[in-house]
């Protein structure tokens, strides 16, 4: 063997050394680079003697021993637990290194909390007869980023509605974002509902998982039907007078009774037509309450005795605030008007609507023959009187002229004196009976 033969062959076996050397190192240092990195492993080139040069890494400073590597290693570990500890300290979060994990990343942030809305609802054409079923359909929708689960639907109908059959609470197990739904409910409008708008409320209970945690939350929805209580206001047959006369003013009523559960108002009464004169074409009745009564009059005058037809014509507006109308058509049969046979044949009998068919000036001739016969009846009285009075006295004076016996006797026992006693011309005196005499003393 020639000596460039063993030079040769030197080289090689110290690169096969240093290869033997660098390929553990490199093993340590993949798998703690930190402390790789702290042990100091540099990288260098080894030269044959023959002037070939291989790159090789060392993990210490005295390249070629495994003990120096694994004393790098050792120290490389130390320092990676004091920059774990500097980081708690810090106030990060200490925790292991992990493979494709970065310790200095921040948690994510949960996101909105979803929101469930109903954007579609529909409960039929119009408005809903009190008293009467109807359907009502929904559509919710999950407005939220992330998916709900365990969805409680529950449905409300407050003082207004109930549900007509079934239950007002359904179950769903999830909604996805950005998802919808439609849910139908069977209800009834109370009887005693109010005219107008009324509410119905509509819950939403669900879950939902964000960021890695479960929360829960709930919202209540409302939404409005209109509500209608049925028209039941009635109006009778117009009444008309018996004998209406030409030019006299008389009257035609309607009753009117509202049966309906909700008032009505701006009620009017007109009446229109030709051959007859009226002061107020047009009247306003005013409201008129659930359950209310009364009766209505249209004051006219009649212009001749040929048939007339006129409208009566009631408008209102109903417990939803329509204007209703309702029409009665009727014919007028006037009669010429009555005359007074005493008087002027031109002159008309004047207006008395209060009268049953007998003229005013009927009643004063009986009034006027009633009083004269209890004047005479009267007079008649008295003069009987006076003339019964006056037979009487006579017969009192009559009997006062006669003289009786005793009367004789007496004057005679009174002696002479007695009948010196002038008495009044013409005059008779009666004497007083049941007095004693003197004589009648003596005899005692």
């Amino acid at each position: 063997m020639t000596n460039g033969e063993k030079k040769t062959t030197k080289g090689r076996l110290r690169a096969a050394a240093a290869a033997c050397i660098a390929v553990p190192a490199l093993l340590i240092a993949c798998a703690a680079p930190a402390a790789y990195a702290m042990a100091g492993g540099t990288t260098g080139t080894v030269t044959d003697e023959d002037g070939t040069t291989t790159s090789a890494q060392t993990a210490g400073a005295a390249a070629g021993t495994t003990d120096d590597a694994q004393t790098a290693a050792a120290g490389g570990g130390a320092l990676a637990d004091r920059n774990l500890d500097v980081d708690a300290g810090n106030g990060n979060a200490a925790r292991p290194a992990v493979d494709g994990d970065d310790p200095d990343t921040p948690d994510p942030v949960a996101g909105p909390v979803p929101n469930i809305i109903i954007t579609n609802f529909t409960y039929g054409d119009g408005s809903v007869a009190a008293g009467s079923d109807f359907t009502l359909s929904f559509t919710f929708q999950n407005m939220g980023k992330v998916a709900v689960d365990n969805l409680v639907v529950t449905v409300d109908g407050g003082e207004s509605f109930a549900i007509a059959g079934g239950t007002n609470t359904f179950y769903f197990d999830s909604l996805g974002a950005g998802w919808a739904m439609t849910q139908s409910v069977p209800m009834q409008a109370l009887s005693t509902a109010t005219s107008g708008a009324q509410g119905v409320t509509v819950s939403f209970k669900y879950e939902y998982v964000d960021a890695g945690s479960r929360s829960s939350s709930s919202s209540d929805i409302k939404i409005s039907v209109p509500v209608s209580q049925p028209d039941r206001f009635e109006l009778k047959d117009p009444v008309q007078p018996d004998m209406p006369m030409v030019g006299q003013e008389t009257t035609v009523t309607m009753e009117y009774v509202n049966k309906g559960k909700g008032g009505i108002s701006n009620v009017e009464a007109s009446i229109e037509g030709d051959g007859v004169d009226t002061t107020m074409r047009t009247q306003y009745v005013g409201n008129v309450a659930s359950g209310a009564t009364g009766a209505i009059g249209f004051a006219f005058t009649p212009l001749s005795t040929d048939p007339t037809d006129v409208t009566l014509r009631i408008t209102y507006e109903d417990s939803d605030g329509k204007t209703q109308t309702k029409e009665f058509p009727i014919t007028i049969q006037a009669q010429e008007a009555s005359v007074d046979p005493g008087f002027d044949d031109n002159i008309v009998v004047p207006d008395d609507t209060e009268q049953t068919g007998v003229a005013w000036w009927v009643w004063a001739i009986v009034a006027v023959v009633a009083i004269a016969a209890v004047v005479l009846i009267v007079t008649l009285v008295r003069r009987r009187r006076k003339a019964k009075q006056a037979k009487e006295d006579d017969e009192d004076w009559a009997d006062w002229a006669v003289p009786t016996a005793g009367t004789a006797a007496a004057a005679g026992a009174a002696g002479p004196a007695a009948a010196d006693v002038p008495s009044g011309a013409g005059e008779t005196t009666q004497p007083i009976v049941g007095l004693p005499s003197a004589g009648d003393e003596g005899r005692a």
